[in-house]
């Protein structure tokens, strides 16, 4: 082999050499950037399922919207949708004249729900947070939707008996809450919704804790 000749060919190998680690640089940064991304989106829908409640997006089937707003006639004031996912309670709520507002922890249905709300015309409305249910008073809404599950209804009912005053209506969609008595039932399956007059539920209670004195003594 001649002197070029056995120059030329340790040259070429270091140029093949140095493109190969090109491609590798390369193809490290896309399946690290894909990486990132992927723990960007999925880190909101991972987090909540973290807690000690797992509240998962499950989209309100267009029978259950219609339910809810059966259980708003005749009602008005502000209303307030706990864990309003990607926003379509709160939407149709605006729609029909409430000021309503949603609170979900995942960000991305929060920024989804208010982008529909402008889509939809009904922004000016509605209002969105990223927020955990469990860290908001809801003390000054007069309407108040959940779709929980039944794991978080009895704590819930707790906080809600103690925060809302007497002329509120809670409306729960899928579950309804293990001790107060529902003012009116719609709806099948998994369509079912309760509503609940919390003046009722509390006139209810201190009947039942007059009788239970009564008792007593």
């Amino acid at each position: 082999m001649s002197q070029a000749l056995a120059k030329e060919v340790p040259q070429q190998e270091g140029e093949g050499g140095s493109r190969r680690s090109g491609w590798g640089l390369l193809v490290t940064a896309g399946v690290g950037g894909t990486l990132v991304a992927l723990y960007a989106v999925a880190t909101p829908f991972v987090t909540p399922a973290l807690r000690k409640v797992c509240l998962p997006f499950v989209p309100a089937t267009t029978a259950q919207i219609q339910n809810v707003l059966k259980m708003l006639e005749n009602r008005s004031g502000s209303l307030v949708d706990i864990g309003s996912g990607d926003g379509r309670i709160v939407i149709a709520a605006a729609k029909r004249g409430f000021q309503a507002v949603g609170y979900e922890l995942n960000p991305w249905l929060v920024w989804y729900s208010r982008y529909r709300a402008w889509r939809d015309g009904v922004h000016q409305n509605t209002k969105f947070y990223i927020s955990d249910l469990w860290k908001v008073s809801f003390s000054h809404y007069r309407n108040v939707v959940v779709f929980g599950v039944p794991q978080m209804m009895p704590q819930l009912e707790k906080k809600l008996e103690e925060e809302l005053k007497c002329n509120a209506r809670i409306i729960a969609c899928r579950f309804p809450f293990p001790c107060w008595i529902p003012d009116h039932t719609t709806g099948e399956g998994i369509d079912t919704v309760w509503a609940y007059d919390l003046k009722h539920s509390r006139a209810r209670e201190t009947k039942s804790l007059e009788i239970t004195l009564e008792t007593e003594s």
